[in-house]
C-alpha cells in the first residue's frame, strides 16, 4: 500500500499535470459517479490536496474529487490519452489538452463540495498530516501520553491513521528503529527519550521519504551504499524488509513479526524490550 509520502509525489504530479488548465474530458469507471463526468468537463483543477493516504482534487466549481489508493491503486500521469500497458482497470482519468492523469485499481472514489470535504468519515478522523500540517514534535508527545493511545502497542497504533496520518507498514519499522522501541511497547512503557525520540523520527522519516524518493535510511549511508552498486531495495531502509540481514547499527540480525497482520522488522538489539 502507497504511504503518504509516496500518495503526496503523485499528488505533485497530478498537480503539476493538470493545475490551472480546463479539463477537457472526465472517465469515471463507476456507474454511480458518471453524471459528475460533465459536472466537471471544462471546470480548472486549482490544488491537489492530501491528508494522509487520501488525495483531494479539487476543481475552480466548488467540487472535489476524493481517492485513496487501498493497497492496489495507483496514479500514472501522461502525455494526453497516452494510456500506460497495464492490467490494471481504469477508475478516473481527467485529460486537458496536454496531459492525462488516470488512477487505476482504486475502488474508493466521490465527488463532493469542497466544504464536504471536511467531515468526511476519512478525513475528519484521521490524525495530523506531517507533510501538510506544522506539527511540532511537543505535539506529537502529548499525543503518545493521551489516554486514548497511551495504551495501545506501537505495532497496532502507527498503523491507525487516527493516531498519525500517512505512516504505513515500512514507516512503521523505520520510526520504531530510529527510536528504540520494541514493536510490542506502548507509549506509556517507553521513556520520556524514547518518545521523544519516535516524535521526532516521524516527523524526519515522513519527510525524508518524501524528499528522497521513499529512502528512509541515512542518507549519506544510502549514498555511499548505492556508490558500491548496491540496488535500491538494498540501501533504501534502516530495517524494513532486512530480515536476516545484519543491523546498520549494531550487527544483530534483524528480525520479522507479524504485527496486526503486516510485517514488521526491528533489531532485537537496538530494541530491546528492557531499557
Amino acid at each position: 500500500m502507497p504511504e503518504g509520502p509516496e500518495i503526496r509525489k503523485a499528488a505533485d504530479q497530478v498537480e503539476k499535470a493538470l493545475k490551472g488548465r480546463p479539463v477537457l474530458d472526465v472517465y469515471f469507471a463507476f456507474p454511480s459517479l458518471k453524471d459528475y463526468e460533465d459536472l466537471l468537463k471544462g471546470e480548472e483543477v486549482i490544488k491537489v490536496d492530501t491528508k494522509g493516504k487520501a488525495m483531494l482534487i479539487r476543481f475552480s466549481n466548488q467540487y472535489s474529487i476524493y481517492s485513496h489508493n487501498q493497497l492496489y491503486g495507483k496514479w500514472y500521469v501522461r502525455n494526453a490519452y497516452n494510456y500506460p500497458k497495464t492490467n490494471r482497470q481504469l477508475r478516473l482519468a481527467l485529460h486537458n489538452e496536454k496531459k492525462s492523469a488516470l488512477l487505476y485499481s482504486a475502488s474508493d472514489i466521490e465527488v463532493m463540495r469542497h466544504e464536504e470535504a471536511a467531515v468526511h468519515p476519512f478525513i475528519m478522523k484521521a490524525g495530523p498530516d506531517l507533510l501538510n500540517e506544522p506539527i511540532q514534535s511537543a505535539e506529537l508527545i502529548s499525543r503518545f501520553h493521551s489516554d486514548r493511545f497511551r495504551r495501545r502497542r506501537w505495532s497496532a497504533l502507527l498503523l491507525d491513521q487516527t493516531f498519525i496520518a500517512g505512516v504505513g507498514n515500512y514507516l512503521r519499522s523505520e520510526i520504531l528503529f530510529a527510536a528504540g522501541i520494541h514493536p510490542h511497547l506502548r507509549p506509556m512503557d517507553c521513556t520520556e527519550n524514547q518518545l521523544t525520540k519516535a516524535a521526532e523520527a516521524s516527523i524526519e522519516l515522513i519527510w525524508r521519504s518524501y524528499e528522497h524518493g521513499g529512502i528512509t535510511n541515512d542518507l549519506a549511508l544510502a549514498k555511499r551504499l548505492k556508490a558500491q552498486g548496491a540496488e535500491r531495495e538494498q540501501y533504501r531502509h534502516w530495517v524494513f524488509n532486512r530480515e536476516g540481514q545484519p543491523c546498520r547499527i549494531c550487527g544483530t540480525e534483524i528480525r520479522k513479526i507479524i504485527a496486526n497482520s503486516r510485517r514488521c522488522y526491528f533489531c532485537p538489539r537496538c530494541q530491546s524490550k528492557e531499557e
